[in-house]
């Protein structure tokens, strides 16, 4: 094909459309927030693949309008977050479409009816168990498969970790890491709610031998004033045992 016989028009015509697509698709995910990434349930799996496929079509078919996908989309995306709204109004509602948890060990015994209603055969159950840290089913006391397909587990008594409480020790409050430096780049407004300031954090660098910002990946503070950072070490050699 001549370079010059390509249907520019067309090209950019499927560009636009790319653009318009994925534009329509962010604002409609922000619509109906975080849980529409993180926890699917199954009516959100239908709803985001449907706007996927309405997204694809609207992209590369030159003979569907715009405003037909666009339409589409919208649509959907209000009948998700209407959805999403009564849910949260009517536990009913909420059951028929998030769905309830589903037992399938009680008591250190397995459900089988439970497995077969949730289609789940003994190795998906072991494989989820292993992917939950529990390679022996003596250990555990309850495992529930929530409404997202995540399995919950209550191990058995001897089986708990050990707590703080436990051992009766006194618990020191816990707060969050702030991250001060990503990608060699100073966060300004993270270190001033530490009620740090770039003087300090200059004087620290230096003394732990940081002239610059370059070779420095992440630099984390906690509530102690504890500076912990981590170099980049793209020249590392990785030992790779699982493949």
């Amino acid at each position: 094909m001549d370079f010059f016989d390509i249907k520019w028009i067309e090209v950019f015509d499927t560009i636009a459309r790319a653009l318009i697509s994925l534009t329509a698709l962010f604002l409609v995910t922000k619509l109906l927030g975080k849980k529409q990434v993180s926890q699917l349930s199954l009516f959100d799996y239908v709803i985001g693949i449907s706007i996927g496929n309405f997204a694809a079509e609207m992209t590369i078919n030159m003979d569907s309008q715009y405003a037909n996908g666009l339409t589409a989309i919208i649509v959907f995306g209000l009948i998700a977050y209407l959805v999403s709204y009564v849910t949260m109004k009517s536990m009913v509602l909420r059951r028929f479409f998030i769905g309830t948890p589903t037992i399938l060990i009680q008591n250190g015994k397995l459900i089988e009816k439970n497995l077969k209603k949730v289609k789940f055969d003994i190795n998906d159950l072991l494989e989820e168990c292993r992917g939950s840290g529990y390679f022996d089913l003596t250990q555990i006391e309850y495992a529930l498969l929530e409404a997202n397909g995540k399995l919950s587990i209550l191990p058995k008594g001897e089986y708990s970790p050990v707590t703080i409480k436990d051992m009766k020790l006194k618990a020191t409050k816990q707060e969050l890491v702030a991250n001060i430096i990503i990608d060699s780049k100073i966060m300004p407004n993270n270190l001033k709610n530490m009620k740090k300031d770039i003087s300090w954090l200059d004087k620290e660098l230096k003394i732990k031998g940081y002239k610059t910002l370059d070779n420095i990946l992440l630099a984390t503070l906690d509530i102690n004033d504890k500076l912990t950072i981590y170099e980049r070490n793209n020249h590392d050699k990785v030992h790779n045992v699982l493949e």
